[in-house]
């Protein structure tokens, strides 16, 4: 009683989307006491480089490529990430990251700064890093895409939704995993797969994600 499809998603690294298109009909804020919640906790790979940062963006989900420690391997980290908003949408196309930052300090654009003092007379031009409402969370990963990063949040439940201005959040545990293993120099590609397809012994999967 009381817990919602989201503490279950937090819990599992699954984002607001995944676990409510797993579970059609249930309410994600209410769901009744003695539910049974499919988790899920399985994925195709996005095809095709398997090296680096991958964003699918339909997917609202991360995966990051390195090579193993058998020659040969490759391990995979994959993480839930909120998206940009219909009006802010985050684009497709490659990037290197170029730059690692702890307690960033947010710089508001004066886009969103006029969106801020519009909506809630909000007149900051930038917030501190370490501040408890910095939209841009404890860890940052720059990239050579201009004006787009890879961050964490302050509003972790927009995690899974198309809340941000174009920028990849994460839940803060979630960055703070990431945030150590990706070198400066790695590449990485925002995509757009509705569709994977992959096979695993012997069987072919399908996984399929709303446009």
């Amino acid at each position: 009683k009381g817990d919602t499809l989201m503490d279950f998603a937090r819990l599992y690294s699954l984002g607001y989307n995944e676990i409510v298109e797993a579970n059609p009909g249930l309410d994600p804020w209410v769901p009744p006491v003695g539910a049974v919640v499919i988790l899920p906790t399985q994925w195709v790979l996005p095809c095709c480089s398997y090296n680096g940062l991958v964003v699918n963006i339909p997917e609202m989900r991360l995966f990051f490529f390195r090579r193993g420690a058998e020659p040969g391997t490759t391990q995979v980290f994959t993480y839930p990430v909120g998206l940009g908003r219909d009006d802010w949408k985050t684009p497709t196309g490659t990037f290197r990251v170029s730059g690692k930052t702890i307690n960033p300090q947010w710089n508001i654009p004066e886009s969103i700064r006029k969106e801020h003092i519009e909506e809630r007379g909000d007149y900051r031009t930038f917030i501190p890093g370490g501040a408890p409402d910095n939209p841009l969370g404890t860890r940052r990963l720059e990239l050579t895409l201009p004006m787009y990063r890879i961050h964490g949040t302050d509003i972790p439940w927009g995690v899974g939704m198309q809340v941000s201005h174009g920028c990849v959040r994460l839940y803060p545990e979630d960055i703070e995993r990431l945030f150590p293993i990706v070198p400066i120099g790695t590449p990485g590609s925002f995509g757009y797969q509705t569709i994977k397809i992959g096979r695993k012994d012997g069987a072919i999967f399908a996984e399929v994600h709303e446009d």
